[in-house]
């Protein structure tokens, strides 16, 4: 009855001793040797018990793996230079006296791409040594995870090699004795040491930053309580001159060469 009404023979229809239509194509499992290599196949998961405990401890390497890309973004904040970038920049801003221009997404989407271009040879050096041998199969999980721990942990140890006091306060802590190279450091006090340290360079950043806008807002009030203008705010009066001072000296150029040279 459905042939008739469209106009295609009813025959067509006619099911086969497989039970698919006539003239269907037959499905096959298994990969076709003469298929395009560039293009994507198809992925499929499946669940099933393991045979062996070299797929057991597989399955664990896996479970951490996802479990370390949930913590992507928290590395990418605290172990690299965006930590320090994103709070000098934040006191520019307050310093300033500018309270919704530029907005945060900005200023953390300014410390992101620099974050990026200072730590492309880190970056660099981790694709090199681990995840490209890691991908070609010359390599396990965890001697990836060995080699691509060794560039970022040593420009986190460069960045306090004139300042090793917070190293020595998280060992002391830890019960651990003194180290006297890098490789005696564990990570799990190399990477809080870092952090507590960058948070002390980028509050010493933002006090040389608020120096010379003080100086400013300071003249500006001294200027107005002269003038017994008490009830005019110094704040609406002295932040133009402030950004007229920021951009005088080229002030984001300024800061853009100095975070570089920071971290060399």
């Amino acid at each position: 009855m459905l042939g008739w009404s469209i106009g295609i023979p009813s025959a067509a229809f006619a099911q086969s001793a497989s039970g698919f239509p006539s003239g269907s194509t037959a499905g096959t499992t298994t990969m076709n040797a003469e298929r395009e290599t560039n293009r994507i196949p198809f992925i499929n998961l499946e669940i099933r018990e393991p045979e062996s405990n070299q797929e057991v401890a597989f399955s664990i390497q896996l479970l951490l793996l996802l479990t370390v890309l949930s913590l992507a973004p928290s590395i990418l904040i605290l172990m690299t230079s965006f930590l320090r970038i994103s709070i000098s920049l934040d006191f520019v801003k307050r310093a300033l006296s500018l309270q919704q221009v530029p907005p945060t997404q900005v200023l953390n989407g300014i410390a992101l791409f620099l974050t990026i271009f200072i730590m492309w040879p880190t970056f660099s050096t981790m694709y090199t040594t681990a995840f490209k041998p890691l991908a070609d199969g010359e390599m396990n999980i965890q001697t990836a995870y060995t080699e691509a721990e060794k560039p970022l942990r040593l420009f986190m140890y460069k960045q306090m090699s004139n300042d090793t006091s917070t190293i020595a306060t998280f060992m002391s802590m830890a019960n651990l004795d003194k180290p006297n190279t890098l490789a005696d450091v564990p990570t799990r006090i190399l990477i809080p040491a870092y952090i507590l340290h960058e948070l002390t360079v980028a509050f010493k950043i933002g006090i040389l930053l608020y120096i010379p806008f003080i100086i400013v807002d300071m003249v500006v009030a001294s200027i107005l309580m002269s003038m017994g203008m008490i009830m005019l705010p110094p704040v609406q009066i002295s932040m133009p001159f402030k950004l007229i001072l920021f951009i005088l000296v080229d002030g984001w150029n300024l800061l853009t060469q100095q975070f570089f040279n920071s971290f060399l």
